[in-house]
């Protein structure tokens, strides 16, 4: 028995039930992946053995297993789509897939799945690649635990990590992603989960919504990308544990919320942005116990956002806490902690008794006034803002947190 079992190895096959598994290598009967994927039969399963492969498109196009072992190279050469999938059913794990083709019109990937479902990538390693990894009208498809890097110079000249369109019930697990224009992009994906992924050093957004509902976002790091995160034209959104840290730049952004509604923003960490939360034309927003701490604003909350609810969030060393650019105040904010406020609490309830007015007279200047940032620290800005606080005439007097926390919360 053991003897036809080597002699079924050495020709490159097993069978396993009705199911075979076929193996490509140096040392197999088998030497070309596109000669084991034509022998190939629904539910094979295809091993290739580590080496370098250069053979041009792969296509996949049964429901087969791809398993690379001792991560085997599939190398594009910088001329085509490396690997497409055009089946249900495939797993595709453990390969270095590098140097896709470049080009603006057909966006050329490391791997591509097309208008399928129930596709696994898993344990992959992706390298200079255009596109990353494309979902294209899938569903039921889980992306984990692969490394994406890409070493784009300008947002023309690469394409996204994890680009997802017009899919439904993805699973993004577990990825670490860097070098492109986008790490994670998602445009009409709807209830689908984005889980402890390491987005950093992209060219323009961490993770990018557009038009995509009922989505989640879990557990995640953000971090040193152009403009940081953005969630647009989107409802039903929820935003918990991530951290969105040092995204730095004129228009960037720990995170930003345009035209979006219905979400759910709770327990993140917001460090060291330009802004911590950029909201424009957002409603029914609530943003709870999460921590601002160490960015340029806070949070900046346009005139066009209302029914938005602020509460039990810390707010730590920020330059500005929150900043508008109205007068209308449509948002409400109870029991934050800031650690600008100077009140007392008589009666040691952890709730101060004076209510805090966290908009300060210079944030009010400076988002009308840019340049007024040159004054920030002067003797004559500091007497102005406790003036300001004293006697409100510019700032609205009902933004307002009622019942600010003495102490922060330990989030």
């Amino acid at each position: 028995m053991r003897k036809l079992l080597s002699i079924l190895f050495l020709s490159g096959f097993i069978c396993l039930g009705n199911a075979k598994v076929i193996t490509v290598g140096k040392n197999s009967a088998i030497k070309k992946i596109k000669k084991a994927l034509e022998l190939a039969s629904d539910g094979d399963t295809i091993i290739v053995d580590g080496g370098y492969y250069s053979e041009g498109n792969i296509r996949i196009d049964k429901k087969v297993t791809f398993i690379g072992k001792n991560y085997p190279v599939l190398d594009g050469k910088h001329k085509v789509e490396v690997l497409s999938v055009n089946a249900d059913y495939v797993t595709v794990k453990g390969f270095k897939i590098i140097n896709s083709g470049h080009a603006s019109l057909e966006d050329p990937c490391g791997i591509k799945v097309y208008d399928q479902k129930n596709v696994v990538i898993e344990n992959n390693i992706l390298d200079n690649n255009f596109f990353g990894i494309y979902l294209q009208n899938s569903t039921n498809c889980i992306i984990r635990n692969n490394n994406l890097r890409a070493y784009g110079k300008g947002e023309q000249l690469i394409g996204n990590g994890i680009h997802c369109w017009k899919s439904n019930n993805l699973k993004i697990i577990g990825n670490k992603i860097m070098g492109h224009r986008d790490g994670i992009y998602f445009e009409f994906v709807t209830e689908s989960l984005i889980q402890k992924n390491i987005s950093n050093n992209n060219i323009r957004y961490g993770l990018h919504f557009m038009f995509s509902n009922d989505d989640s976002y879990v557990g995640n790091v953000f971090k040193g990308n152009g403009a940081g995160v953005a969630v647009m034209f989107t409802r039903n959104v929820k935003m918990i544990n991530n951290h969105f840290e040092q995204n730095w730049g004129d228009s960037a952004y720990g995170l930003l919320l345009k035209e979006i509604s219905d979400s759910y923003i709770f327990k993140n960490t917001f460090s060291k942005n330009t802004s911590g939360i950029y909201m424009e034309g957002t409603s029914r927003i609530k943003v709870e116990k999460n921590v601002f701490s160490a960015n340029g604003w806070g949070m900046k909350i346009q005139a066009s956002c209302m029914d938005n609810v602020i509460t039990q969030n810390n707010f730590l060393g920020n330059t500005f806490d929150i900043s508008t650019n109205g007068s209308l105040v449509l948002n409400t904010f109870n029991s934050n902690y800031w650690d600008k406020y100077e009140g007392y609490d008589l009666n040691r309830d952890n709730v101060g008794d004076v209510p805090y007015h966290p908009l300060s007279l210079f944030a009010v200047l400076t988002e009308n006034t840019p340049s007024a940032m040159l004054l920030f620290r002067s003797f004559m800005i500091t007497l102005l803002d406790k003036s300001e606080k004293v006697l409100p005439s510019i700032t609205p007097e009902n933004f307002v947190d009622k019942t600010p926390l003495m102490h922060a919360l330990p989030l």
